[in-house]
């Protein structure tokens, strides 16, 4: 495919998917043109028009489960990050995956394995080290306090914290054995690092 770019501000730093939650300091960008992001861009087509190695941090929140090829906009992600480059990836727990009319799946402890040359059982073949993983009973705190009451909001974020705690000792037996018991988890992240 041929690399094709577009004039970007100069940051070093992606904010992919932004909506209507800008960050400084980053490049923003979105696939709708009227929430006035640095870049208009169809998320699902690829390649996107950066440069090789441009970004020495990319953060996805909440933009995966609503694309078609997850795996080849990792590929890409990998393209765009600098040799060490940081690659946040928040996405819905596939416990609370599928409450969204336009997610097109959810996510578990399991997706940092296929980023792992090591792992037989289905590496594709873009190496990433996962460096930490967290799970969140209450996500995206910026846009839950435009939508629910402020008691709701509190309240959620204090059992979020406590529920947080017990499932990121082990987000793994969390995930497999007792998320639904508090009605599931909203987000998991993923921080990795370019081999």
């Amino acid at each position: 495919m041929q690399e094709t770019t577009v004039e970007i501000p100069a940051f070093d730093q992606l904010n992919l998917g932004c909506g209507r939650f800008k960050k400084a300091g980053f490049v923003n960008v979105d696939c709708f043109a009227h929430l006035e992001p640095d870049v208009v861009q169809d998320l699902d087509s690829l390649p996107y028009p950066f440069p090789s190695g441009h970004f020495r941090r990319i953060e996805a929140d909440h933009v995966l489960e609503h694309l078609s090829q997850p795996f080849a906009v990792m590929a890409e992600l990998h393209r765009l990050l600098q040799p060490g480059g940081e690659l946040v990836i928040r996405v819905p727990h596939f416990s609370r995956g599928f409450t969204h009319a336009d997610h097109k799946r959810g996510f578990d402890v399991t997706f940092p394995f296929y980023f792992d040359p090591n792992y037989q059982g289905g590496y594709m073949g873009t190496p990433l080290a996962l460096e930490k993983m967290r799970m969140r009973w209450s996500a995206q705190p910026y846009l839950k306090k435009t939508v629910v009451p402020a008691p709701v909001f509190w309240l959620s974020e204090g059992l979020g914290k406590i529920f947080d705690l017990f499932a990121n000792l082990s987000p793994m037996i969390c995930s497999r054995a007792w998320c639904f018991w508090v009605g599931g988890f909203e987000e998991i992240e993923y921080r990795f690092r370019k081999r």
